[in-house]
């Protein structure tokens, strides 16, 4: 056996006994140390890069270390395996993500705002904000030899004359601590629970009043959200966000399903989103409001179908598999102590209702908020995230379907991407006789670059076109000092060059990173112009355009439309929504009302499977161009000259 110490930039070590060819990708993954991996390991994106600080490894040759990194120590950890002791660096953006990703989390005054008035205009369409937990002042008489009864029948008995009701139900959690609060508090106590109907589920007893705690959350492939609330009068008391531990295994879902699928692999799926994830999000929740865990009686979650089910730990593989059959698209009686969740055992856990293999619970929380369904007018709402999901209709119909963008959004499949954490490039303009770039930085000011992400990406190729600097099959076509050619005639942007990068390395984006990037644009297009072809309308007909997810607060709309990846439409009837699940997830925590019309929302809508459409592939080819084959779809679209 052999000592492998993963060693990070504040000085801390993680230290693991191997054996001889174990791959260190996986060593890290077993020792929870947090490496970047997009491509789940395959060796296709290069971001798992980390350092020999002493010792070797046995390690596979790759385009994407070159031969001066190499000489200096860099590796990629998932094609490196053990063969001595060994000491490697891991950089601090290979964990980035999993701590300082800038998400849609409400952790701004714009997004807040943003929530508010989507909450707002949802109680505007007639949605009530009520729920059925309550909170009663209890007082008994105490035991005696004279009075016998249990503890269980006298708390009934009370809370019957109380509550005006027929049956109550004490659940076994409760039960271990009722006799404690009982004579602890001298039988005078405070009881919460939740009333449905004639039945009253008893879930806590203390000494005083207590407020009354729901969490929604939201589960993104790349990133995890939440919010905790006072149940009864909706106010928001903590919020906290993080990047979703599976990523180590994968950027996409499909990965992520491949990876369940080996021996352990669903345990270790989901302990990653439950224990390295959720936990943390829910203690961070609870600390920042100041109140117990037992106080959170209702949770709500909104993800996507294959987030679902590697919550729940079920079986994923019949997503990705024709004909595409999920093992559940609703599921109900789940509570936090089956999932292990830091809450109240016996809260409810809501799932908002899968619609398809690959339009899941988010979307339809997403649609709730969108208020889509409250609209006269046709409307596009879109989610874009590591899929690009869509629902498209009005109060009359609604039709909802699924592309794989792939995780170039998110900054992977480029070569110089990365999420959105310290040192991103999240805004560009070029100007177009020097071509010099002006950049907006994730991070505190003087902040150097590290990478780009998809927000940055989206502007990085619009300015390139729009200068004329690039085709319209993204091909170079100007030369001068920021666009470069390798040996092979490859051209590329330099972003920043070697002295003006965090790492020391230039960043810069190249004819392949480009091609990658049109074939995700042209992902979304097809999907909404498959869509609208199915029911014989255009983009024409669109009235509004809801753009939610995190990638979404970055983008600049004229941008993503002058690249062709959103309709050419006037661009007043764009609007940025924000994080709409999590709104979603919030009104179905503390609204029975909403979850009922979300359980209706997902009955009445209709899904287009995309893969199986006769009309998507010719569609996708079309889109694979800047800003389209078809310059017809694009008018306003144009390069300077």
């Amino acid at each position: 056996m052999y000592e492998v110490i993963f060693q990070f930039e504040d000085g801390q070590q993680v230290k693991i006994s191997a054996q001889e060819g174990a791959n260190l990708l996986e060593l890290a993954r077993s020792a929870n140390v947090a490496i970047d991996a997009p491509c789940s390991g395959n060796g296709s994106c290069g971001k798992c890069r980390v350092k020999l600080v002493s010792g070797t490894v046995n390690a596979m040759p790759t385009s994407h270390i070159s031969d001066e990194d190499l000489a200096d120590g860099w590796r990629l950890a998932c094609g490196s395996t053990v063969c001595g002791d060994v000491t490697v660096l891991v950089p601090d953006i290979a964990s980035a993500y999993q701590s300082r990703m800038k998400t849609a989390d409400l952790s701004s005054g714009e997004e807040i705002a943003i929530f508010e008035k989507l909450m707002a205009d949802v109680t505007a369409a007639g949605v009530d904000f009520s729920n059925e937990f309550t909170t009663v002042e209890l007082q008994m008489d105490a035991p005696s030899l004279d009075d016998t009864m249990p503890d269980n029948e006298r708390i009934t008995w009370a809370l019957e004359a109380a509550l005006g009701v027929e049956h109550v139900e004490i659940p076994f959690d409760c039960m271990l601590h009722l006799a404690h609060r009982l004579r602890e508090d001298h039988f005078h106590v405070f009881a919460s629970g939740l009333r449905k109907g004639n039945t009253f589920r008893l879930m806590d007893v203390h000494a005083k009043e207590m407020p009354m705690c729901a969490v929604a959350i939201d589960i993104g492939t790349t990133t995890v959200s939440a919010v905790l609330m006072d149940l009864k009068t909706g106010k928001l008391l903590a919020k906290a966000s993080s990047g979703n531990g599976q990523i180590r295994y994968g950027a996409d879902v499909i990965n992520r399903i491949i990876e369940q699928g080996k021996p352990g692999g669903r345990a270790k799926l989901q302990k990653a989103i439950v224990d390295e994830t959720l936990n943390p999000i829910l203690k961070a929740l609870c600390r920042s409001a100041g109140v117990a865990k037992e106080r959170i009686l209702r949770m709500c979650v909104a993800s996507n179908t294959t987030m679902n089910h590697l919550l729940l730990g079920v079986e994923a593989d019949w997503v990705r598999m024709e004909p595409y059959i999920p093992s559940f698209f609703r599921w109900q009686g789940l509570k936090a102590a089956d999932l292990r969740l830091y809450a109240h055992g016996d809260a409810d856990v809501v799932l908002s209702p899968n619609i398809g293999s690959y339009v899941g619970g988010d979307i339809t929380a997403g649609a709730l908020a969108s208020l889509l369904w409250d609209k006269d007018e046709f409307t596009l709402f879109i989610d874009l995230g590591t899929n690009g999901e869509l629902v498209f209709g009005n109060r009359d119909f609604m039709m909802s379907c699924a592309c794989s963008a792939g995780p170039a959004f998110e900054g992977g499949d480029i070569s110089c991407g990365m999420r959105a954490t310290d040192g991103a490039i999240e805004a560009i303009t070029i100007d177009k006789d020097t071509m010099e770039p002006t950049l907006s930085i994730v991070g505190e000011p003087g902040q150097k670059v590290v990478g780009l992400c998809g927000s940055g990406i989206i502007d990085l190729i619009s300015e390139l076109y729009r200068c004329g600097i690039i085709s319209a099959k993204g091909q170079f076509v100007r030369e001068g000092q920021r666009v470069r050619r390798d040996e092979h005639g490859t051209g590329r942007y330099v972003l920043a060059f070697e002295n003006e990068s965090a790492t020391g390395r230039e960043i810069s984006l190249n004819e392949v990173d480009i091609d990658s990037f049109i074939r995700a644009k042209g992902a979304i297009f097809s999907a909404i112009d498959t869509m609208l072809s199915s029911l014989d309308m255009d983009v024409s007909v669109l009235e509004h355009v809801l753009v939610a997810g995190g990638i979404g607060s970055g983008i600049n709309m004229k941008n993503a439309v002058n690249i062709g990846m959103l309709p050419d439409i006037p661009l007043e009837k764009f609007a940025y929504i924000g994080n709409s699940s999590l709104a979603g997830a919030y009104a179905m925590a503390l609204s029975t009302h909403a979850e009922e019309k979300t359980y209706e929302l997902a009955a009445n809508m209709t899904y287009l499977e995309l893969s199986t459409n006769p009309g998507y592939m010719d569609n996708f080819v079309a889109a694979c161009f800047i800003p389209h084959t078809n310059g017809s779809l694009f008018p306003s679209s144009h390069q300077e000259v």
